[in-house]
C-alpha cells in the first residue's frame, strides 16, 4: 500500500454544520480578480507535462533496456506456483495495516469526544486511500474528503483537523523510527547510520533538559512566538493559526491512549511490511526481513519523490525488485514478489476502497413524489423484463411474474419505505 507520510495541508472549515457547495470566498479588499496575475498554462502544467515528459523517456528507453528486464514467462511461472499458506499471510498482513489506521483515528476521534462505529471508520479509511492513490493531487483530496466525513459524523472542524494532522504526525513518527531501526539491523548501513544520526541525536538529548530551565526555553521559544504573532496579524492567515494553535485543547490523550496510538501506528507499518516479506517467502525469496524493510522503505520514498503517477505506480514496483535484488533475490522472482505484494496492497485495497466511498454517499434528496415516480417506473420495467423472461416462443399473451404483484408504492402497506435505509 502506498502511504504518504507527508502531512498535507488540510481545509479549516468553519465550526458550524458541513460545508457544503456555496458562493465563492470573497476577494479581500484592495484586490480584484482582474488585478490576480494568471500564470501561463505551461507554468500552470509544469509538473504534468515533466511527468509526461519521465514517461515518454522512460519508454523510449525499453528498446535499449530490453535484456535487463525480467523474464515474463519466469515471473508468470513464479507467481502461478506462488506458497498458499503464505498469500493468505499476504491478504491478512494488509487487511491488518489497515485495521490498525483505521482504528488509530477511530481512537483519536474518541479522544476528542466523539464515538464513531468501527465499520464507518474502515469505510473511511479504505475510501480515503483509493482518494489518496488513484486520484491526481490524490493526498489532497483524501484528507478534504476524510475532513468532510469527520464533519458530517458531528466533529467540529477543529476535532477533524485534529485527527488528521495527528494521524499523520505520529503514523510519520513511526514510520521514521522503523526506517532507522531497519538502518541499525544491517551491518552494512549501522555506521553511516549512527555516525549519521550521531551529531543530532546529541543535540536533542542536550536540549530537552536544558528547555525545562524557563529563561533559554523563553530564548528558543521566541522566533516561534514571533512567527505566531505574525501569522495572527494576517487577515487570511489568522482564522487558520488561531484553529491550528486551538488543536492542544481539542485532543488530550492519557498515557494509555499514547501507548494505543502508538502501537497503531507501528502496527499500521509493520503489518504491510510483513505483506511484502510474506510475498517474497511466497516465491521463494530468502530475504532477511531487515533487508525487506529497508526495500520497502526505499520503495516508499521512490514513490514520495517521483509521483509520476498516482500511488506510485511504476516508480514503487522498479525501485523495491531492484531493491530485493541488492539484497541478493534473483530479478524475475523479485518482480513477481512485487507484483503480488501489489496486487494486494494497492489494487486490491483501491477496489474495496471505491466500494467503501459508493456506500459512503448520501445520493441526492428527492421528494415523496419524485421517488412515486421513480417506483413506478422501475415497476413497470421489473413487469416487462419479468414477464418477457417468463415467455416461451410461442406464448401469445405477457406474463406477469408472482413475486411483483406484491410491489406498492412507497409509504404504502406493503410497498418500499418511504425513505432509503441506511
Amino acid at each position: 500500500m502506498y502511504k504518504a507520510v507527508a502531512v498535507p495541508d488540510l481545509p479549516f472549515a468553519q465550526a458550524g454544520p458541513d460545508p457544503g457547495p456555496g458562493p465563492p470566498a470573497e476577494t479581500p479588499p484592495g484586490a480584484t480578480a482582474e488585478h490576480t496575475p494568471r500564470r501561463s498554462w505551461p507554468r500552470r502544467r509544469a509538473g504534468l507535462l515533466l511527468q509526461w515528459a519521465v514517461l515518454l523517456a522512460a519508454f523510449a528507453a525499453l528498446p535499449f533496456v530490453h535484456d535487463q528486464l525480467p523474464d515474463l514467462g519466469v515471473m508468470w511461472s513464479a507467481a502461478t506456483g506462488a506458497d498458499p499458506g503464505w498469500l493468505v499471510v499476504v491478504v491478512l498482513a494488509e487487511a491488518g495495516s489497515m485495521a490498525a489506521f483505521a482504528r488509530l483515528q477511530r481512537r483519536l476521534l474518541r479522544i476528542g469526544g466523539l464515538r464513531i462505529s468501527l465499520r464507518r471508520a474502515f469505510a473511511i479509511t479504505y475510501a480515503g486511500n483509493a482518494l489518496s492513490t488513484t486520484l491526481p493531487a490524490g493526498p489532497a483530496v483524501s484528507v478534504v474528503y476524510t475532513f468532510r466525513q469527520f464533519r458530517r459524523k458531528g466533529a467540529s472542524a477543529q476535532l477533524a483537523t485534529a485527527v488528521i494532522l495527528a494521524g499523520g504526525v505520529i503514523t510519520t513518527t513511526a514510520y521514521t523510527v522503523i526506517g532507522l531501526a531497519a538502518l541499525m539491523a544491517d551491518p552494512h548501513a549501522r555506521e553511516l547510520a549512527m555516525t549519521t544520526l550521531a551529531v543530532p541525536a546529541a543535540f536533542v538529548l542536550l536540549l530537552v533538559p536544558a528547555l525545562r530551565w524557563r529563561p533559554l526555553r523563553a530564548v528558543v521559544t521566541a522566533p516561534l512566538r514571533r512567527l505566531y504573532r505574525i501569522a495572527l496579524a494576517h487577515p487570511r492567515i489568522a482564522p487558520h493559526a488561531e484553529r491550528v494553535a486551538g488543536i492542544r485543547d481539542v485532543l488530550r490523550p492519557t498515557a494509555r491512549d499514547w501507548a494505543a496510538l502508538v502501537v497503531l501506528a507501528t502496527l499500521n507499518w509493520l503489518f504491510d511490511i510483513l505483506a511484502l516479506l510474506a510475498a517474497a517467502r511466497a516465491v521463494g525469496i530468502d530475504v532477511g526481513p531487515h533487508g525487506v524493510t529497508l526495500a520497502y522503505f526505499a520503495a516508499q520514498a521512490a514513490g514520495s519523490v517521483l509521483p509520476l503517477l498516482p500511488g506510485g505506480l511504476g516508480a514503487i514496483e522498479s525501485s523495491m525488485a531492484a531493491s530485493l535484488v541488492a539484497f541478493g533475490a534473483t530479478l524475475s522472482p523479485a518482480a513477481a514478489a512485487v507484483g503480488l505484494y501489489r496486487l494486494v496492497s494497492y489494487w486490491a485495497v483501491v477496489g474495496v476502497g471505491w466500494i467503501a466511498w459508493l456506500a459512503l454517499q448520501e445520493g441526492p434528496r428527492l421528494s415523496a413524489r419524485s421517488r412515486r415516480h421513480l417506483a413506478r417506473t422501475g415497476r413497470l420495467v421489473l413487469d416487462g423484463l419479468t414477464s418477457t423472461a417468463l415467455l416461451n416462443p410461442y406464448s401469445a399473451v405477457h406474463a406477469a411474474s408472482p413475486a411483483l404483484t406484491a410491489v406498492r408504492a412507497p409509504g404504502q402497506p406493503g410497498g418500499l419505505p418511504a425513505r432509503p435505509v441506511r
